[in-house]
């Protein structure tokens, strides 16, 4: 176990304009939220509360999907196959508004952002079960999320002129998060602190221009931070809940980070393994935040990173403990001895907690145990079938 107090190899704040406007618009009722031409939809007249009524089809933000036990803890829905939302856009000049993604039941397929929607019913993520607008008297007013004084220059710190693309996305999760039941209403005054500074803190740790998958993206934290404080980095948020994903592929479009972010609708089993019609997926850098232990999470994680990737887990004050008792559980899976950082040291108070693990060795599945065998060369439990 190393402590580091010092950010070596760390990448200086970030540049560069967002790719995209940063007020966070409405989004138009009639328009697909997540990869969509501009082709109009039915809106949706489901009632606000309570979760969709549909069971959500598989398809990406461009890509999320599949149930919580085995990725990650969230609240329990119907299994879904794992979808994603969409390539990142190359660069170049944006033709279209907003992309398009692919609707109905569908198996595990990469959308490209210009691909055409493949008409065959309506799902969750094309707005078949989008939660109606609520009256303005009954949303939530994001007063409590404007950034603190005293907070105000680790934030320029940390974001530097993506700042007021922040600022949008804590408006977001005061808002429509809190609506959808992602953040708790008593969250909103801490989101600043407690959330995205913390997370942009964890940035310094990614080298520049790598890759990165967030398993169990939830609201975006850490994945949609660290590709609001990094533009240099692709990110593939992974998300099994649909209500999560929906909310994740409007916020990537809003914010106007489709060209950098997409997201996978399933469980981190199946983003690595990939299926048919979708390579397995890997990245130089797997993060998670509030996920797991840090056993269970070297199991769903590392199989995601390349080789001599690495596991970046925030954590919180159980970290030594868990790099103490589950360090053995992390070899077995082919990691390093994990290593215990500090994040943000001198910007932010108290400064952030990582761990991290570097995958050394690629380890298969566990092979599955037959029956065993008699001395005679019988299956015990054959004897007498032949009679």
């Amino acid at each position: 176990m190393t402590h580091d107090e010092t950010t070596a190899g760390a990448v200086s704040g970030p540049g560069g304009a967002p790719p995209g406007p940063s007020p966070v618009q409405p989004p138009d009722p009639t328009v697909d939220p997540v990869f969509s031409d501009g082709d109009a939809v039915p809106a949706a007249d489901s009632s606000v509360a309570g979760p969709p009524s549909i069971p959500a089809d598989p398809a990406f933000s461009g890509e999320p999907g599949g149930s919580v036990d085995a990725a990650h803890p969230g609240d329990p829905e119907a299994p879904v196959d794992p979808t994603f939302s969409g390539e990142p856009a190359a660069p170049g000049p944006v033709e279209s508004a907003t992309p398009i993604a692919p609707v109905g039941s569908v198996d595990p397929v990469f959308a490209e952002p210009a691909a055409a929607a493949v008409a065959s019913g309506p799902s969750f993520l094309d707005g078949g079960d989008r939660l109606v607008e609520p009256a303005a008297g009954d949303r939530p007013v994001p007063a409590d999320v404007t950034l603190p004084p005293e907070l105000a220059v680790a934030a320029r710190t940390l974001f530097g002129d993506r700042l007021d693309l922040a600022a949008a996305y804590a408006e977001l999760l005061a808002t429509e998060g809190v609506l959808r039941g992602l953040i708790g209403p008593r969250e909103t005054p801490r989101i600043w602190e407690r959330h995205l500074l913390n997370c942009a803190a964890a940035a310094e740790r990614i080298p520049e221009g790598a890759s990165v998958i967030d398993v169990g993206s939830g609201a975006g934290l850490p994945g949609l931070v660290l590709a609001i404080a990094r533009p240099d980095l692709t990110v593939t948020l992974v998300e099994p809940l649909a209500r999560r994903t929906a909310f994740l592929v409007e916020a990537v479009e809003q914010l106007g980070l489709t060209r950098t972010v997409r997201v996978f609708r399933g469980r981190a089993e199946e983003a690595a393994a990939g299926t048919r019609d979708i390579p397995p997926l890997s990245a130089d850098i797997v993060t998670a935040r509030a996920v797991a232990a840090l056993d269970r999470l070297a199991a769903w994680c590392l199989p995601l990173a390349v080789a001599g990737g690495r596991l970046v887990a925030l954590k919180g004050a159980s970290a030594a403990e868990e790099v103490t008792e589950h360090g053995a559980a992390v070899a077995r899976l082919g990691g390093s001895e994990p290593e215990l950082h500090r994040a943000g040291v001198g910007v932010i108070d108290p400064p952030a907690t990582v761990i991290e693990v570097v995958r050394e060795r690629i380890v298969g599945p566990a092979r599955k145990k037959g029956p065993k065998r008699s001395r005679g060369g019988r299956r015990r439990g054959d004897r007498g079938r032949d009679r």
